[in-house]
């Protein structure tokens, strides 16, 4: 069970115990679900039954046990906890995993990605300035990755260095104004008016990042917050822990060093149940929804966080995938590799759309 399928879930118990004269509220259009926070259990949180307390005049413990009972009528739900003021921590069948590692494994790289056109063409405006043109340029592969298409509106000619040092699309933009056609996802003519949309306009760099190259310079530049100052230093180059984009590109490599490691010790991954790894399933099942809320809200910085989660969420799994001294390899091993592919082409997937390489060597 994904995060979407069980966010349907919690709204489904909630619009059960409407019916069913136990709460008398609104069914909220979305229930968000999280990994469990502090003094949490299990695979998932939410706080909803907080959330509709006040309109159904009961405690917020009181909403949660009404709502407890009905979510353990799904089989895929093995444990509901009511924690604090009435926060639900709810734990998944061993499946789940399963289930989630085929359909990242399934789609690849596109995993979290729309499945058809949105029917949206948006322009972007952005002013001609470095950090502002990347940040442009990642918003429009993540509008992309939701089924939009996009052009770009600078206020000036971006510089030549944009493209062939940054990677900065430069093929589809617009400098006079707003077009009226386009082209499609899948290379259809979409004819619809597009949709004037300012990004979020970011600090601008203290300092040129043409010298820290395409994926250090763009990491420096998308990382941070649109509000926040930006770092032009070399410790976007480092390889050490303490730099977030070798984090993530590390694990990234550590993943597909293990694949050929098993390839030569003669197994495959195979997707089945992990223990020990609800951090990370947890913060992969979320992807699809990071996508979403990174392109509706114009925050590659969010994406890039969450790659960060991922990676981190990863890295402690890695020694264990490989059976050691005499082992043989086991369902275990192969659930275990299964799962550390998909965090490595989630982590890929995700530097793509920030227009950034994931190597498989380090």
């Amino acid at each position: 069970m994904t995060p979407v399928e069980l966010s349907r879930t919690v709204l489904h118990a909630v619009r059960r115990a409407v019916d069913e004269g136990e709460l008398s509220v609104t069914v909220p259009e979305r229930a968000v679900v999280t990994p469990p926070g502090p003094g949490g259990c299990g695979d998932y949180a939410t706080n909803i039954a907080l959330q509709l307390a006040r309109a159904a005049e009961q405690p917020p413990r009181r909403v949660a046990e009404i709502l407890r009972v009905r979510l353990l009528d799904d089989r895929r739900i093995t444990d509901v906890v009511v924690t604090g003021a009435g926060f639900l921590n709810l734990s998944l069948e061993g499946a789940a995993s399963a289930a989630l590692v085929d359909e990242i494994l399934r789609r690849g790289r596109r995993y979290g990605h729309a499945a058809g056109a949105g029917g949206n063409l948006v322009q972007l405006q952005c002013p001609a300035e470095v950090r502002a043109a990347v940040v442009a340029d990642a918003t429009a592969r993540l509008l992309r990755s939701q089924g939009d298409s996009v052009r770009i509106t600078y206020d000036g000619r971006p510089a030549p260095e944009w493209e062939s040092v940054l990677g900065v699309d430069t093929k589809g933009l617009d400098t006079k104004g707003v077009d009226t056609d386009g082209m499609g996802p899948d290379g259809a003519d979409v004819t619809i008016r597009p949709i004037p949309i300012p990004i979020p306009i970011p600090v601008p760099t203290p300092a040129d990042p043409l010298p820290l190259g395409r994926d250090a310079a763009r990491w420096a530049l998308l990382y941070p917050a649109a509000h926040d100052r930006p770092r032009i230093t070399g410790d976007h180059l480092v390889q050490r822990e303490t730099n977030p984009l070798f984090r993530v590109r590390y694990a990234h490599a550590r993943t597909r060093a293990l694949l050929r490691n098993a390839d030569d010790l003669g197994f495959r991954p195979e997707p089945g149940p992990v223990s020990g790894a609800e951090a990370l399933v947890a913060v992969l099942g979320d992807h699809p929804r990071i996508l979403t809320a990174a392109a509706t809200n114009h925050t590659p910085d969010r994406l890039a966080r969450h790659l960060v989660t991922v990676a981190d969420a990863t890295l402690p799994l890695l020694s264990a995938v490989l059976p050691l001294g005499g082992e043989k390899p086991s369902a275990a091993h192969r659930a275990r590799l299964a799962l550390a592919e998909a965090a490595g082409t989630v982590l890929a997937g995700g530097l793509s759309l920030l227009g950034i390489e994931a190597p498989d060597h380090l």
